[in-house]
């Protein structure tokens, strides 16, 4: 059983959306996206620098055409799940056909203005903590007064707040904890100081009429798969001011006898983690247009 997953903000990287520029219509279809939401990807995904890309409102509708982008070169896939992590939802709900491409395109687009205008409130932002007790870390993180915005499994939580609370956590890191890595992101997401994005993306969410799911949809919420359509639109408004909890998909993925993990572009984080935690899984991260055939050969295997 193969299950198809998408990354979230942070795996972007200068020029990373380059060489699938060059395949067959893909450019055409960026093009189109690009005039859909007034954001021109193909700059963004070939010649922006870092710090271009690491504003909200430009990394998160670019991970999602990028995911978009290398899911549709594989041609039709039969996955029996899908899970994205934090933005990387919003691909997984076009994967599984809740919204159609330009529905996710729109929709992320909203997301990630409101969360840059949320996190312009405040200076804040996110660092992961490796290794660890996960029960220790939590509650070192709630004395210092941060969020585990992100449990990941495999030893890593994200812990988000304002840049204070980010710099005591540097200086007094819980017991077992090797080292604590910023993030590259611009706002503490999964907080709440993302309060004021749910409402605007409640009143975007409001225009959208979701199908439900036709493969299984596996939530950040609480690991569950969901049926509904708008119970997934819903989960996608709300996830945004809370926590991430991908340990929670990987125990899914387990249930559900998942045994390949196919990591949309740019792929590489939830692989490292699926390699942790799930073992004897296959993997693959989609890096490149180099990577398609082994992932041809993967689903091949392992898809229905």
């Amino acid at each position: 059983m193969l299950v198809l997953v998408a990354p979230g903000q942070g795996a972007q990287a200068p020029g990373f959306l380059t060489e699938w520029l060059d395949l067959p219509g893909a450019a055409d279809r960026v093009a189109a996206w690009s005039d859909a939401i007034g954001l021109d990807l193909a700059h963004y995904g070939t010649k922006a620098d870092a710090d271009a890309i690491r504003d909200t409102a430009v990394a998160q509708p670019l991970l999602v055409a990028a995911g978009l982008l290398s899911a549709s070169a594989l041609g039709d896939i039969a996955p029996g799940a899908v899970a994205g992590h934090s933005v990387g939802e919003i691909t997984a709900a076009a994967l599984s056909r809740v919204l159609d491409d330009d529905a996710a395109l729109s929709l992320v687009r909203k997301r990630g203005l409101a969360m840059a205008d949320a996190a312009a409130i405040t200076e804040t932002g996110m660092a992961a903590l490796l290794g660890g007790d996960p029960d220790t870390t939590v509650a070192h993180l709630e004395k210092l007064g941060l969020t585990p915005a992100n449990i990941n499994g495999a030893g890593q939580i994200v812990a988000a707040g304002t840049t204070e609370q980010l710099a005591a956590l540097e200086a007094d890191k819980p017991d077992g904890v090797r080292r604590v890595v910023p993030l590259k992101v611009a706002g503490a997401f999964h907080t709440h100081h993302m309060g004021p994005a749910v409402d605007a993306l409640a009143k975007a969410a409001k225009a959208l009429t979701p199908a439900d799911p036709k493969v299984a949809y596996v939530s950040n919420k609480d690991g569950k798969a969901v049926t509904s359509g708008a119970e997934v639109l819903e989960r996608l408004v709300g996830q945004v001011a809370n926590p991430v909890r991908w340990d929670l998909c990987m125990d899914t993925f387990k249930e559900l006898g998942v045994t390949a993990l196919l990591e949309l572009c740019p792929g590489g984080t939830l692989t490292g983690l699926a390699k942790r935690a799930l073992p004897g899984v296959r993997t693959l991260a989609l890096k490149t247009p180099a990577d398609l055939d082994a992932a041809r050969e993967l689903i091949a295997e392992h898809a229905a």
